[in-house]
């Protein structure tokens, strides 16, 4: 088949209606370089982002990440996602070359191979990448609706963009539409949507597993069928096998080629997140909504990151639409869907897709209604990117060790003059580690925001500093405990600590110096002689406690924020989002292995795996009043699931693992939960198996541990019991046979001492 009939994941749109999505960790770019202004000066100066003019966060100096470390991407979206008022997927990609920059203009980057070498213009995809997709025969196969795509035969044209704009040297074609069927430089990290059932698709399809075939032209033959194309006889090259080994067009050929998998791990794929829709701001829990990404082991200095919004109408089978429909929307049938009696009562009523439809809402009556509807937006995609970023290896000193990313967000101004962007806060505001780990600080900002904008220091700068704040001065209500340990710093507090006698972290003097002034030198309170970018190469933490902290500058309480909070834990902790796909959560030590098989869960779960050793165990359990009995012992250590709750779809359970003593006996699983005290405690059915491993499977959410009933200890000790009642009573028998006359005085004394009594009486 020459033209794929590849779905949309490109997806709803109610025409006039925004639905944006911003990136603000890593900070997105929303095609906006270094403008002193709140509008962005070029929409199409890399990449088409359909979002809003004032979004986006000047470019900085340029991050450092080490692979393999923690890094927590975060985003708002404008409409709903993981409801049923349309379908949605965010897909969450990176690209990584030496071509790569931010330019130094806001100019978009001439269509020229001299254009594309001057340093002057930012760069993502390269010209090479735009040229064939823009002489490149578009895939006809695809559901247009009524847009006019007549004579516009290249993958710059797509239905969502008909006048075949040009963004920088992004690809319209494969920017609309995934898993896309043409080679790209993106690499899959992530992808979220309302339909995880179509998950096994998307990991199965994606480059990062499955090679892509496509008509390969050299470079230069391209730029000569630039010059040419009108002349060929489909105005395009060639996008499928028969073509390109038959046609020869102007004496140009191509070579029906496969371009190799980007040979890296299936992507992530799992639901997405609650959002609400007409909103732009937080998900379900009050807070924006994230993917902690773990960075790939590369070493690299120039990457870029991607968000894709892509929402679609459930209005009709998106999936299974092909370009049968197109120039005529009417052929769709949508009796069935909405209730009417036939094909042609759906047609005359103006139940079509086509733009602006009038639709009669009795049979009887001419009483119609206009829906505000454009067919080029019944599939739209969204997007933005991240600047220039470097991903490292980790020096020796780090290998091994888990490495946590703490980043600043935001810009400069008040709520009203930065939106849709965002104000300071910390990424992520609260983080857990476990003692050992390592923090690594690294923030920037711009020296160009506009003058006129909200905030201390110089008109226009970011800056961000870290200080401890000082303990807790009063009690303030019902404070909910966090974390373990000591608390260092309090919340409710706006005064920093001093430094003379700041416990922070473990960090040194000299550490906590640079993260108050920036420098060492720095005799500026408000930090204006220091550079928006920060990087506190990462250190390590050990001493366990929960620390607040506070940013000086940009902290003013009345309606600036930024504080943020570090937990370091004495015990392991893991979290993960687990949904339809299933998946595996693993202690650091290895002996707690939590797996869930494809279809447990029927949504997305956020899961907490915490492992208490059996000290704590027995100290948290004491405090609630509760022992063990005689002969009983834990052979394991406490494993807490949370939410402790019930979790799977009906009758469906994951399987749990863990490690116990290899040689206790009598071993028993049993679960119990912090919510009743551990009051209750019920048996586990669990399999034993080799050097102590047991197994077992649950649907809910608990505290987990493994009992040796080693009765066999409390029997023993209740024949020694009787044993030595027995010798007792046969001593005493063999003594006064052996002695009757103490015999007579023992009764003798015994009447005297009844006698005495009932006298008294």
């Amino acid at each position: 088949m020459k033209y794929p009939i590849l779905s949309m994941v490109c997806s709803v749109l109610i025409a006039a209606v925004d639905a944006d999505i911003y990136l603000h960790n890593p900070r997105g770019s929303n095609n906006r370089h270094d403008e002193n202004t709140r509008e962005r000066k070029n929409e199409k100066r890399l990449f088409d982002s359909q979002n809003n003019d004032r979004g986006g966060y000047n470019v900085g100096s340029p991050m450092k990440y080490y692979s393999g470390s923690k890094y927590q991407i975060e985003w708002t979206n404008q409409h709903s996602c993981n409801s049923a008022k349309g379908n949605c997927e965010l897909i969450l990609q990176y690209m990584c070359n030496s071509d790569l920059r931010d330019g130094t203009k806001t100019d978009t980057i001439p269509d020229t191979e001299d254009g594309s070498k001057d340093p002057q213009y930012g760069m993502h995809e390269n010209y090479e990448h735009y040229l064939w997709c823009s002489l490149r025969e578009r895939n006809k196969g695809l559901f247009t609706a009524d847009q006019n795509l007549n004579n516009k035969h290249t993958a710059k044209y797509t239905r969502q963009d008909n006048q075949g704009n040009r963004y920088g040297y992004e690809c319209a074609e494969e920017r609309d539409y995934y898993p896309y069927w043409q080679p790209s430089p993106w690499k899959d990290i992530a992808i979220m949507t309302n339909k995880a059932k179509k998950c096994p698709y998307y990991q199965s399809e994606s480059q990062n597993v499955k090679s892509r075939w496509g008509c390969y032209f050299s470079f230069e033959d391209l730029k000569r069928a630039k010059d040419q194309i009108n002349n060929f006889p489909k105005k395009s090259l060639p996008n499928n096998k028969e073509d390109c080994e038959q046609t020869q067009v102007n004496g140009i050929k191509g070579t029906w080629k496969e371009f190799p998998a980007h040979g890296l791990s299936k992507p992530d794929c799992r639901e997405t997140d609650l959002s609400r829709d007409n909103h732009l701001g937080n998900g379900l829990n009050g807070n924006p909504n994230v993917y902690n990404w773990t960075l790939p082991d590369i070493d690299e200095d120039k990457c870029v990151f991607r968000i894709r919004y892509n929402i679609s109408t459930e209005d009709y089978d998106s999936w299974n639409t092909t370009a049968e429909y197109n120039g005529n929307p009417t052929k769709l049938d949508l009796s069935s869907k909405y209730g009417l009696p036939s094909e042609e009562d759906a047609k005359t009523r103006g139940f079509v897709f086509k733009g602006n439809p009038n639709v009669k809402l009795f049979a009887t009556a001419n009483f119609e209604l206009q829906l505000a509807l454009d067919t080029s937006q019944y599939g739209r995609t969204f997007q933005d990117r991240s600047h220039v970023f470097s991903i490292k290896q980790r020096p020796d000193s780090l290998k091994g060790m888990m490495v946590h990313n703490l980043n600043v967000r935001g810009k400069r101004g008040n709520i009203v003059q930065v939106y849709p962007a965002v104000e300071y806060d910390f990424v992520p505001n609260t983080i857990n580690i476990m003692a050992g780990d390592y923090v690594h600080f690294q923030w920037t900002g711009s020296n160009n925001n506009p003058q006129n904008n909200a905030g201390q220091g110089k008109p226009g700068t970011d800056r961000s500093n870290v200080l401890l704040l000082t303990p807790q001065l009063y009690p303030e209500g019902n404070d909910v405990p966090f974390g373990q340990g000591p608390v260092f710093g309090h919340y409710g507090n706006n005064y920093p600590s001093s430094l003379n006698n700041a416990s922070f972290l473990d960090l040194s003097k000299n550490d906590l110096i640079q993260l108050s002034f920036l420098k060492p030198d720095n005799a500026d309170k408000d930090l204006n002689n220091a550079d928006p970018y920060f990087n506190l190469e990462p250190r390590q933490v050990m001493t366990v406690g929960t620390y607040h902290y506070v940013c000086t500058r940009n902290n003013d309480f009345s309606n600036r924020d930024q504080k943020g909070r570090i937990s370091v834990n004495k015990f392991q902790m893991e979290n993960g989002a687990l949904g339809y796909m299933g998946g595996t959560l693993t202690s650091r030590d290895h002996q707690v292995v939590l797996t869930a098989d494809q279809g447990v869960f029927d949504r997305l779960q956020k899961l907490t795996m915490e492992v208490w050793p059996r000290e704590e165990g027995v100290r948290r359990m004491e405090s609630y009043g509760v022992t063990l009995s005689i002969g009983e012992k834990y052979v394991s250590n406490f494993l807490v699931i949370s939410p402790q709750t019930e979790l799977t779809a009906l009758g469906k359970k994951f399987q749990v693992r863990i490690q116990t003593d290899p040689d206790a006996v009598n071993v028993n699983m049993y679960v119990s939960s912090t919510d009743s005290g551990f009051s209750s405690w019920s048996k586990v059915k669990a399999d034993i198996g080799k050097d102590g491993v047991v197994t077992f499977s649950t649907s809910r959410g608990g505290v987990y541990v493994a009992k040796s009933d080693n009765y066999t200890v409390l029997i023993i000790a209740l024949c020694v019991s009787i044993l030595v009642v027995f010798l007792i009573v046969g001593g005493a028998i063999l003594y006064f046979r052996k002695n009757p006359a103490k015999w007579t005085q023992l009764k003798d004394s015994t009447k005297m001492v009844k006698r005495s009594t009932q006298n008294k009486v």
